[in-house]
């Protein structure tokens, strides 16, 4: 066949999520390395609270079960809301996260590929604000916490309530929440940074669990998963922000290295913010979806009642979306030549 032609792109979704699934690897394995074996438990129950409201929904449409139970887009939505709640919460947490992450957040905007919002940050949302209490108890590195629960203690807590065990023996306040908490409070950050639960650049373990979620994102590039617009947008918007911030005031504000590997920046950089329903869609609604999303993660840190803002920073820029998408249009090709020629 002579030039030009297309290439033929045999993409699935289901292949699309399974790379996302394999790329999210890397950081829980670290991520159960630093903090526990409780991650498995959370990854166990929001993949079967997912699948069965998946299920019921799908029942309730009166839709066929199998194709939308194997295209894996539920079993990433499980995932990411897992990897953003604490490990070892109540196991009726993660139902509620998941019941408004599928059912609301999913379903009753007409299923895959119709949603506005991101389902796995509609769910944190909806527990950050309902139950504030129980988004606080995360564990704490397994070389500071007094006891760590093996797995078997894990399912205990989960399912049975904390037992002999007292969560204080096992959970900790995040570095986000203990700066922001202590910085109100009048402390310096170099001075509150200097406590066992800070790193060498951001939160002790968690900056280890950032970088893999790093890694995993520069796989979803290598394989065109997704591009580079929203990750860069994205991270140096909140590099730039912070360093700002800064250069103000070094004593009330981190610097752009402890937000980029504190907290859920790279997750949401690579894994939260390129879903491809409700992020923009056109190259330059990226950058700006994505940068304005970046600016408002650090300002909701440094100045919000949340102590980290990626969650609500995607929800905001998902409710503009449509918006800048329709003013970012790209010009169809030889538009301009067909107005002058009528003309």
């Amino acid at each position: 066949m002579p030039a030009p032609h297309l290439v033929a792109q045999h993409t699935s979704v289901r292949s699309v999520m399974l790379k996302v699934l394999a790329a999210l690897i890397p950081g829980i394995l670290v991520h159960a390395w630093f903090f526990g074996p409780g991650i498995w438990v959370s990854l166990l129950v929001c993949t079967l609270f997912a699948y069965a409201f998946e299920a019921l929904a799908l029942a309730m449409r009166n839709l066929p079960l199998r194709p939308f139970l194997t295209d894996g887009s539920v079993l990433v939505t499980a995932w990411l809301l897992a990897l953003s709640l604490p490990t070892l919460a109540p196991w009726w947490l993660y139902a509620v996260g998941l019941l408004f992450a599928v059912l609301v957040a999913k379903h009753l905007y007409g299923g895959l590929g119709q949603n506005l919002f991101n389902p796995a940050m509609v769910g944190y949302a909806a527990l950050i604000v309902s139950f504030p209490a129980y988004m606080t108890q995360w564990p704490a590195p397994v070389d500071l916490a007094g006891h760590t629960p093996d797995l078997l203690e894990s399912i205990d807590l989960v399912f049975a309530g904390q037992g002999a065990v007292s969560p204080d023996a096992y959970t900790a306040a995040t570095p986000l929440d203990t700066l922001r908490t202590q910085v109100r409070a009048g402390e310096d950050v170099a001075t509150v940074m200097q406590q066992p639960v800070f790193g060498h650049l951001g939160a002790r373990g968690q900056e280890m669990v950032a970088l893999m979620y790093l890694l995993g994102g520069l796989l979803l590039l290598a394989h065109r998963v997704i591009t580079w617009h929203i990750p860069l947008a994205f991270l140096g918007a909140v590099v730039l922000t912070a360093t700002g911030l800064n250069l103000l005031d070094a004593s009330r504000h981190a610097g752009p290295l402890f937000h980029l590997v504190t907290g859920g920046t790279l997750l949401g950089a690579f894994f939260i913010l390129t879903d491809p329903v409700s992020a923009s869609a056109t190259p330059r609604g990226k950058l700006i979806y994505a940068g304005l999303a970046g600016f408002l993660t650090v300002i909701i840190r440094a100045f919000g009642g949340y102590p980290d803002g990626v969650a609500f920073a995607v929800l905001l820029m998902n409710m503009a979306v449509p918006f800048i998408d329709a003013h970012t249009q790209p010009k169809v090709f030889g538009q301009a030549v067909k107005a002058k020629d009528e003309s």
